[in-house]
């Protein structure tokens, strides 16, 4: 026999003067004043709670009451009545609606309660939002007035960055990357088979060089290097190949001091007469350096005989226009206005 009793409002032994909803078995959250005319501890006729209430086992199957709550003060029945099976029916369906509600409620709670926590059980922590910042640039200095042109890619100019000289280029000529002589070198452009068939030659040649010797004396110098300045140029090449058949006689053009790149120097020019071919021209020029202790600069000419575009005007112009290096002339091409 079943001694439940039936859904329905009881008053609330926690808070006098309301009535809360028992739902056949546990107390629900849904209180409400005592209705009005109402018998006390006379619970209306079984029904099931709506959608709106909520429905029944809002406390979980097992949590007969809130704190405070007791069950209905009611005596239960001793006996059924002619309703009693349909209500035992009714009371059956409710508590499995009760149950598959806390069911849900507790997976819900546990989901919630799991995905706030890590994977050690401490609260994750908030998720945070990256901003990208705008790409940092380095700002490029701005070019200064001071800024000068670099000689060394200026092609009107030779420079000599050992001996602290530039050499202006005369129009047609070229500075070639290397040379037999690995010196600082300007030369004319075309190449010609040499009188002596040995090698190929070039019409005009210019090659600055350091002072070997202990002497300092420009005119000394100058006296010492045309002798070797005329060998290399006509009479043996530092590969040893006698291009123009050798030297066969000189002839002293000019021997005079002169200043150079502002330095006291001085100049010898030979005519060279030789074996094979019209001959040449050859000069040296002696000057102390601008830069260090001073150590005297060389600078060698030579110049083919019979050449039209190689007039000795050309060696007076290209003497004149050495300059140290930094002067303010070598960044101004001081070649471009040189023409044979």
């Amino acid at each position: 026999m079943s001694y439940a009793t039936p859904p329905g409002w009881y008053p609330d032994t926690g808070a006098p003067g309301l009535e809360r909803w028992w739902d056949g078995t546990a107390w629900t959250a849904h209180t409400r004043p005592p209705a009005a005319g109402s018998a006390p501890h006379q619970p209306p006729a079984p029904a099931q709670p709506g959608p709106a209430e909520g429905g029944p086992g809002a406390f979980g199957p097992a949590a007969s009451a809130p704190a405070g709550f007791g069950p209905p003060s009611l005596p239960l029945p001793h006996q059924r009545g002619p309703h009693d099976g349909a209500g035992s029916g009714n009371r059956t369906k409710i508590l499995a609606v009760t149950l598959s509600g806390v069911l849900v409620l507790g997976a819900a709670v546990t989901g919630a309660i799991l995905l706030g926590r890590d994977e050690g059980g401490t609260p994750a922590a908030p998720a945070t939002t990256t901003s990208t910042s705008a790409p940092v640039t380095t700002p490029t200095p701005p070019a200064t007035a001071s800024d000068e042109p670099d000689p060394d890619e200026n092609p009107a100019v030779l420079v000599d960055q050992l001996n602290g000289v530039t050499v202006p280029v005369p129009q047609g000529w070229e500075k070639p990357k290397s040379s037999s002589s690995d010196v600082p070198t300007i030369r004319t452009v075309q190449s010609y088979d040499c009188p002596g068939g040995s090698s190929f030659c070039y019409h005009g040649t210019v090659t600055t060089h350091t002072a070997r010797s202990a002497e300092t004396d420009p005119k000394a110098l100058a006296e010492a290097d045309i002798v070797t300045a005329a060998d290399l140029a006509y009479e043996e090449d530092s590969l040893g190949r006698r291009n123009h058949g050798g030297i066969t006689a000189h002839k002293v053009l000019k021997a005079e001091r002169l200043s150079v790149a502002g330095r006291a120097g001085y100049l010898v020019r030979w005519q060279v007469t030789t074996g094979k071919g019209p001959g040449g021209y050859v000069q040296s020029v002696a000057f102390p350096s601008s830069v260090g202790s001073g150590t005297p600069v060389i600078v060698r000419l030579a110049f083919d005989a019979d050449v039209a575009e190689l007039p000795l005007s050309l060696m007076d112009t290209i003497t004149r226009g050495i300059r140290p290096l930094g002067d303010s002339a070598t960044s101004g091409g001081v070649g471009a206005s040189i023409s044979p």
